[in-house]
């Protein structure tokens, strides 16, 4: 079972992947209300990972709730588009600033490779992060992201670099 899910690419199941959680609305709700600050998350948009809405919102976000691979997450369309682009392993463009609230961490999940976004094994990575509370910020200009840290060790560092989906990490110190 384990190496099934090793062997899965890592954020697949953002979208199309089974939930950890049990199949109660109320859980998925609040799972993905985790990931963001109440200001986001009471007017966003929460849904499963098959699109099922679960909450109608008002502001530019979608929740996700925790899945058997990824942490909740809420993300702008911006974001989404990115992952959308990973997953079926297209080139990505935008020009746009946009966050991705990681607030509760990865909680169960196995966490990525920090230079290459297909790995799915973390026993073949020397890079393999899992981190806590943290933002995801994609900037509009990759020429902006010169000058920050690789180095996972670091409060913020640049994650995926050299590739269409490279992002800033910011490490989010938990209450």
């Amino acid at each position: 079972m384990k190496n099934r899910i090793i062997s899965a690419c890592v954020f697949a199941g953002l979208l199309a992947g089974g939930l950890a959680l049990a199949d109660d609305d109320e859980a998925m709700i609040a799972s993905a209300k985790s990931a963001g600050p109440a200001s986001v998350t009471s007017k966003a948009t929460i849904k499963t990972p098959d699109g099922k809405i679960l909450q109608a919102g008002s502001n530019s976000y979608t929740c996700y709730p925790q899945q058997e691979i990824i942490g909740p997450m809420c993300n702008e369309a911006v974001w989404d588009a990115l992952i959308g682009a990973m997953l079926k392993k297209e080139s990505f463009e935008h020009n746009k600033f946009s966050v991705s609230y990681m607030l509760a961490g990865e909680g169960t999940a196995l966490g990525v490779s920090n230079s290459d976004p297909f790995a799915s094994d973390p026993a073949a990575s020397d890079d393999w992060v899992k981190e806590g509370p943290h933002l995801m910020i994609v900037v509009p200009d990759s020429a902006m992201l010169e000058g920050l840290s690789t180095n996972p060790a670091d409060p913020v560092y640049v994650m995926w670099k050299d590739t269409p989906y490279a992002h800033i990490m910011v490490k989010i110190a938990a209450d």
